[in-house]
């Protein structure tokens, strides 16, 4: 049998990372597994339209999310609560088109799955076929076992989503989640939950870093967190919030890598200036 050199093995690994590997195929769920097993962490962002889609793409963003966050970020809701399934395929199918290798994840919105697991199975298998995800994403621990397993069972991979959970904003506002002993075995219990129903991994949001870190230490799925220490498998963050899009107070664990904001205010107001002091449009942008 071939016996592969260091330097060959070592460049296998570097073509199947997630992040950086040389693929040219769409990600799937069994490389999000592989990676838990190699010890490699990735990045998530939040996706909402074809083009930022594909400049994340472009950048090699293994995972994308059209969270329903699209309700506060692009539609204009308060909360993620009004967001309509039709709303989530249209963006999500957006995504998908806008994009080559990443596995695009759509969120299950709030209504379209807490009747029960056939209701989450329609509304899943919409997102799948209308919007071609890969996966699908829903809210929920122990509540939602029933839900995930229906949905894996009939081949819809699923990533679950426990600690602050946003579609119960009006139940538990946002605040840290799994403090005290009770709060931190209920998380627990959930977490545990949703990987016996078969979640391929599970995002934790603002849970307290220690407790997240015993979670990724008991799964052998991947972790996901937001807000949740430096210790899980991945790390996700609200695309707007990263390019420094969104107006207003970040939250805590939010690191801005960009200010497009300013860039844009600034674009749009040289824009106006150079229409009301005549200087745009020049002879060099008319048509003749």
């Amino acid at each position: 049998m071939t016996q592969l050199s260091a330097a060959q093995k070592t460049t296998d690994s570097s073509d199947r990372a997630l992040y950086g590997g040389k693929g040219t195929r769409r990600i799937t769920v069994r490389d999000i597994t592989v990676a838990k097993e190699r010890g490699e962490k990735w990045p998530m962002l939040t996706a909402y339209d074809a083009m930022t889609a594909s400049v994340f793409d472009e950048a090699g963003i293994p995972v994308m999310l059209v969270g329903d966050s699209a309700g506060n970020v692009h539609l204009g809701y308060e909360t993620t609560v009004p967001v309509t399934l039709d709303e989530m395929t249209m963006l999500s199918a957006a995504v998908v088109r806008g994009t080559s290798r990443a596995l695009i994840v759509g969120d299950l919105p709030f209504g379209s799955y807490q009747e029960g697991p056939v209701q989450a199975l329609r509304s899943a298998t919409r997102l799948v076929k209308e919007a071609g995800v890969g996966a699908v994403k829903l809210e929920g621990g122990e509540r939602s076992h029933g839900q995930i397993e229906l949905l894996v069972q009939s081949g819809i991979p699923v990533m679950a989503h426990i600690g602050l959970t946003p579609q119960s904003v009006n139940s538990m506002g946002y605040r840290v989640q799994g403090r005290g002993e009770e709060a931190a075995q209920q998380l627990l219990r959930d977490a545990k939950a949703v990987q016996d129903a078969g979640a391929f991994a599970v995002v934790l949001e603002l849970v307290p870093a220690e407790l997240a870190a015993e979670v990724t230490r008991v799964l052998h799925i991947p972790t996901v967190g937001i807000g949740a220490g430096a210790e899980t498998d991945a790390q996700v963050l609200v695309g707007t919030d990263m390019l420094g899009l969104t107006g207003g107070k970040m939250p805590r664990f939010v690191k801005q890598y960009a200010d497009l904001r300013q860039v844009m205010g600034s674009a749009a107001k040289a824009f106006a200036e150079d229409v009301v002091g005549g200087t745009f449009p020049l002879e060099e942008h008319s048509v003749h």
